[in-house]
């Protein structure tokens, strides 16, 4: 491949864009545009303005999936390298993973003027085109797989090549609060729309569906009109389930369950608790939950959260050391939503500020948002850990052995007091062998390398961090 190849594959692309567009949006939008560089799949772009970025995401990103599709093939990526304004490092942003879905008209029965219960459509139009409520950004595109949703994400790739089709219906999905149960469930419904245009798809939360049934029972006879329209739903995601809690609700839900499963339509749950831990359901209800595919979402490990905080910063375009993103990382360990809370009011205050992100500026924003840090971990307990975990002794891992076993327990105990507890290199290395600084910034560099490439390996830094969890309090 040469070094010109992003200038020719952009050329190409240039002259069927040209052949789509508008000449004055050709001029406008597309002839600015300079090719960086071609690598794994990925084109890179200079364009002269964020809002250049974000206008041509609006309004034409269709048109450049299509034309790299075409030009590249199927696992095209691109991504805008936007000119600084000042002098500053240029930003990066991939381009979107996907447009906002849009669902086909539906007939649907003609509303009587008392009112519609379907707040999806507009009274009054037949044939009416029903909004998918499907976020754009909830993409599997977006979506970090690791050790803890890993099971959810087959099964939801599965379902999207034959929705409705699979042993996988109803899908469950069930854990604690931002654990990605709303992002998965969307990203299924998703690209069943990217794959099955034809079909529609609709994501709507309990709250909204008991308050929509509410309305409905409130006007005369408008009941058999809301339970018809969500009856020609083809992908029917429901969130939260667990707030379905009133029995005319769960009645109605129960039709329009039967009804669609009977018709090999596909059904997506989602709820905080598992479905035998659902209170005041009925039995009939609660055995269909039950019927298909029940999956739990945990929380993530370390590396699952590292590579997600990589993931969400590049989206943002911005580039984090890897110190603050490693702190981050240590630091908040419940789920993901307070992960990019973090990040985001990490990223904000350095903005407005004019800062400069650093570990320290990380360490502040965090105290805000989970509080101090409560623990009594310590590096010894981080020894004890890992000798535990690879039943050698104390002795075995403070010893000059080079045994393959030893030296890697060593590094793992050196990575886990560095990225746990914030301590120095050198204070780190005086207590586990009495080594130099030198040799725990090799030890913390190898230990992240080979958890990028070994999954057993990876296996090892996640369960010790496990058992050293309960400690941080």
């Amino acid at each position: 491949m040469t070094q010109d190849t992003h200038i020719l594959i952009w050329d190409r692309c240039l002259k069927m864009i040209e052949q789509i567009v508008s000449p004055r949006a050709f001029e406008t939008w597309f002839k600015p545009i300079r090719p960086e560089s071609f690598l794994n799949g990925v084109l890179t772009v200079n364009v002269p303005s964020e809002f250049f970025r974000e206008y041509l995401e609006e309004y034409y990103l269709d048109v450049l999936k299509k034309t790299l599709k075409k030009e590249i093939g199927a696992d095209a990526k691109l991504v805008y390298r936007v000119a600084p304004v000042r002098v500053q490092p240029p930003m990066e942003y991939p381009a979107a993973h996907c447009n906002t879905p849009v669902n086909k008209p539906i007939n649907v029965p003609s509303f009587r003027q008392a009112g519609s219960p379907n707040p999806f459509v507009i009274p009054g139009l037949k044939p009416v085109t029903v909004n998918s409520q499907l976020n754009p950004n909830y993409c599997f595109g977006n979506l970090v797989a690791g050790e803890c949703n890993k099971m959810g994400i087959t099964a939801g790739e599965s379902i999207a090549l034959h929705p409705g089709k699979t042993a996988f219906n109803p899908l469950f999905l069930f854990g604690g609060p931002g654990l990605g149960k709303t992002h998965l469930a969307q990203a299924i419904g998703i690209a069943i729309k990217e794959k099955y245009p034809e079909l529609v798809v609709l994501y709507v939360s309990a709250n909204r569906f008991k308050t929509q049934f509410m309305d409905a029972v409130s006007v005369k006879n408008n009941l058999t009109d809301f339970l018809s329209f969500y009856m020609k739903m083809d992908v029917l995601i429901v969130d939260d389930i667990q707030d379905m809690s009133s029995p005319g609700t769960q009645n109605a839900f129960f039709q329009i369950f039967n009804h669609l499963h009977q018709a090999g339509k596909q059904l997506i749950f989602t709820s905080d608790r598992a479905p035998v831990d659902l209170k005041n359901f009925e039995e009939r209800l609660l055995s269909r939950l039950k019927w298909g595919l029940s999956v739990e979402l945990q929380r993530p490990d370390f590396a699952t959260r590292l590579s997600m905080l990589k993931s969400r910063s590049f989206r943002e375009g911005v580039k984090l050391s890897d110190d603050v993103l490693i702190y981050l990382a240590s630091r908040i360990t419940s789920n993901f939503r307070e992960l990019e809370g973090a990040l985001i009011s990490l990223i904000a205050n350095a903005t407005f500020t004019h800062k400069e992100i650093t570990v320290e500026l990380a360490e502040r924003i965090t105290t805000k948002i989970v509080g101090e840090q409560k623990s009594d971990l310590t590096i010894e307990k981080v020894q004890k850990a890992v000798c535990q975990y690879f039943n050698i002794t104390m002795d075995n891992l403070l010893s000059k052995s080079r045994k393959r076993q030893i030296v890697q327990a060593r590094q793992i105990a050196m990575y886990m007091s560095r990225n746990l507890l914030k301590c120095s290199l050198s204070t780190i290395g005086s207590e586990i062998g009495g080594k130099d600084h030198s040799t725990v910034l090799h030890a913390c560099s190898t230990v992240q390398d080979l958890m990028s490439i070994d999954k057993t390996f990876r296996q090892y830094v996640t369960d010790i961090e496990k058992m050293l969890v309960p400690a941080r309090g």
